[in-house]
């Protein structure tokens, strides 16, 4: 989250949900918790727990459990889920019908391409984009999900 570019972005009428811990650093936003839906509009916007569940290898925590959110947005029928930095938690694992996800896997912040791979299967999204990856390995995750009928997507989100 960058409060500078945010401000930069946002016209007077938008609307920002974000956790607590975000609203505290960016002024404007409308708070949403895990486990809270609100609908604006057509959109409907469910947040959903994202937290890592151990320590990364420098026994550090970085993002703790009812911290931060990761999203479903419904819209036009259709089911979006964006993780936010999270492992692959049981919030994760257990949603259902989402025709796209955008998944993180960043350590030490989040998880390893293997681990996202198989929290991706367990709910199984028509598509998946991995996002937030830095230096992970793709093909490790693209090879962990053949033969699971979920389309995987890559994308360059880190242009030169």
């Amino acid at each position: 989250m960058s409060a500078p570019i945010v401000e930069k972005l946002k016209k007077p009428d938008t609307l920002i949900l974000a956790p607590k811990a975000v609203s505290e650093k960016l002024a404007g936003c409308t708070v949403i918790s895990n486990g809270e839906t609100k609908t604006i509009g057509a959109f409907k916007v469910e947040a959903i727990p994202m937290y890592n569940m151990k320590p990364a290898a420098d026994g550090k925590i970085y993002h703790d459990k009812g911290r931060g959110n990761g999203y479903v947005l419904t819209y036009g029928g259709k089911r979006f889920y964006f993780s936010g930095d999270t492992e692959g938690t049981p919030e994760m694992r257990a949603l259902k019908n989402i025709d796209v996800a955008f998944v993180c896997m960043n350590l030490p912040y989040t998880m390893t391409p293997e681990a996202a791979a198989e929290a991706v299967r367990a709910f199984h999204p028509a598509i998946v984009y991995p996002y937030h990856y830095s230096n992970s390995d793709l093909t490790v995750f693209q090879k962990a999900l053949a033969g699971s009928g979920i389309d995987v997507r890559i994308r360059d989100w880190y242009p030169k």
